[in-house]
């Protein structure tokens, strides 16, 4: 459907992607309207505990989104994130949530530009030291400027894609970030990092 309505607006002359932007430019870390929390007089449809434990059945890849230093800050920012997804083809956007109590993605909003690294299944102790609050999450990991954005692009990673930050929307307890591509590659070889029901897996070959 998605391509038939692209080859449509072709045929009229209509544009199907917006003009590329001019550079990174920082987003409003926390758009409004504001967190909507359950009422006094409501009840939530579902307990936390069994929301986690019926989506934790859905298996997921890995990633660990990263952007570089900006308003004086002396280093890279970066967290682990298995809530990843390709989003259009035309234009190229990708999208990623993020809690709204995350300490990071103020930083990388302020950047205005993030690397997705795409880990592959020898990588669980990568993601482990991303996943952590409070330390240096870069110690001892090697990485080099994603060609565009000069975001952290992780060395050894299977796939990594360069973004701008295209849009930022409310979704609930957390925000719905949507990047534009600028960017891209994989090695193309080598399995995934898989997590499932509270753990890391693999396919099973």
């Amino acid at each position: 459907m998605a391509a038939t309505v692209v080859r449509y607006l072709r045929s009229v002359g209509s544009p199907t992607s917006a003009s590329p932007e001019p550079g990174p430019e920082p987003v409003d870390a926390l758009p409004r309207p504001d967190l909507r929390a359950v009422g006094e007089d409501e009840r939530a449809p579902v307990s936390p505990a069994e929301f986690r434990a019926v989506l934790g059945n859905f298996a997921s890849g890995v990633t660990v989104i990263t952007a570089p230093p900006a308003g004086g800050e002396e280093g890279p920012a970066g967290f682990a994130c298995q809530s990843f997804a390709s989003l259009s083809l035309d234009p190229p956007l990708v999208t990623f949530m993020v809690a709204r109590t995350s300490t990071t993605w103020p930083r990388i909003a302020r950047a205005g530009v993030f690397c997705v690294n795409i880990l592959g299944a020898e990588q669980g102790e990568l993601c482990r030291s991303f996943a952590v609050s409070g330390a240096d999450k870069f110690a001892g990991v090697t990485h080099a400027p994603a060609p565009v954005t000069g975001s952290p692009q992780l060395e050894a990673v299977p796939a990594w894609i360069d973004c701008r930050i295209h849009a930022v929307h409310t979704g609930g307890d957390h925000l719905i970030v949507v990047g534009r591509v600028v960017a891209m590659g994989a090695a193309g070889e080598g399995d995934p990092l898989l997590f499932h029901k509270g753990r890391f897996g693999r396919l099973a070959g």
